[in-house]
């Protein structure tokens, strides 16, 4: 049974750091966060309905008693995580990475999703609110006493925008969309290679617990493993692109092995489409790939 928009749960997951966690982390169903101090709250991201996003904002208010929202933080463009930055408060700065600001602005698919999902997604009352304030490397933002570090990459992975929000007191890190635990990871509008290189680097922050873009939250133990098996996904994807056959034929020839379980497996198609292309992908010709190795539309309960 595919879980639906009352699974949703607040946890905290230190205190006054909080992480929005909304399974079952299919197509537009993301994790994110917040983190509180005497400045204010700090949110992470959005979500990609209205619904789903009033739902956040409401459990957040209920648990902070209020506490104004003075910061939000996009990890990077998709609408997963940024569509709902509307209906945040008018005077809430939102921050990102100036390459999220530009994938906003360029948004075509919160004026409407196509066909691609079934159902097909309903975004309701929300529209286009990029970061207005950006940078390219790092930058910390505060709440009282307590920071919050935002830093890029510096090189293209899952998206040109990647940002993790990393609590160095608390060491919880808000990883985005560079880390899937138990779900396909998605690579089409960025690198294989710098997915790779984001590993390594998730790895050096040394973090006590991980609030990854998709999936269960990640403690210290189990975090080496959890790169461990997204590495070797990419590794996969790499070696059936490797065939020289289209994207489509090398799915349907590919066998997931123990990447078979996870959530949404025609992220593959994608992620090979991604492989063979250099620069921007044709994503109408890869989900219509994807829609074919799926048998049908792409399932989605947002």
């Amino acid at each position: 049974m595919m879980s639906g928009i009352d699974d949703a749960v607040l946890q905290e997951i230190a205190p006054g750091v909080y992480a929005w966690i909304q399974p079952d982390w299919t197509w537009w169903v993301n994790n994110a966060g917040a983190v509180t101090g005497s400045g204010g709250t700090v949110v992470i991201d959005t979500c990609a309905s209205e619904r789903r996003t009033r739902r956040f904002l409401m459990q957040l208010a209920t648990r902070t008693h209020g506490a104004p929202i003075r910061v939000a933080v996009n990890t990077h463009e998709h609408g997963d995580h940024t569509h709902g930055n509307s209906l945040l408060p008018a005077d809430t700065v939102v921050v990102g990475h100036e390459n999220t600001r530009e994938g906003i602005l360029a948004d075509i698919i919160i004026d409407g999703a196509p066909p691609f999902w079934e159902p097909v997604p309903d975004w309701g009352n929300v529209s286009r609110r990029p970061p207005s304030v950006v940078f390219r490397s790092e930058v910390a933002v505060h709440t009282g006493d307590r920071r919050v570090e935002l830093r890029h990459p510096g090189f293209v992975a899952h998206s040109a925008g990647d940002v993790v929000a990393w609590l160095p007191e608390e060491r919880v890190l808000f990883a985005g969309d560079l880390l899937f635990n138990g779900v396909t990871p998605l690579a089409v509008s960025g690198s294989l290679e710098g997915s790779l290189r984001a590993l390594d680097w998730l790895a050096a922050f040394a973090p006590e617990l991980v609030v990854p873009g998709h999936g269960p939250l990640v403690d210290a133990r189990a975090l080496p493993y959890v790169l461990a098996e997204q590495e070797r996904y990419f590794r996969f994807v790499q070696k059936e692109a490797a065939r020289g056959l289209s994207p489509l034929a090398a799915a349907r020839q590919a066998d997931l092995g123990e990447f078979a379980d996870w959530g949404d497996p025609e992220r593959l198609v994608l992620n090979l489409h991604r492989a063979a292309t250099e620069g921007e992908v044709d994503i109408v010709a890869a989900a219509a790939d994807a829609i074919a190795y799926n048998g049908g539309p792409l399932r989605t309960t947002v």
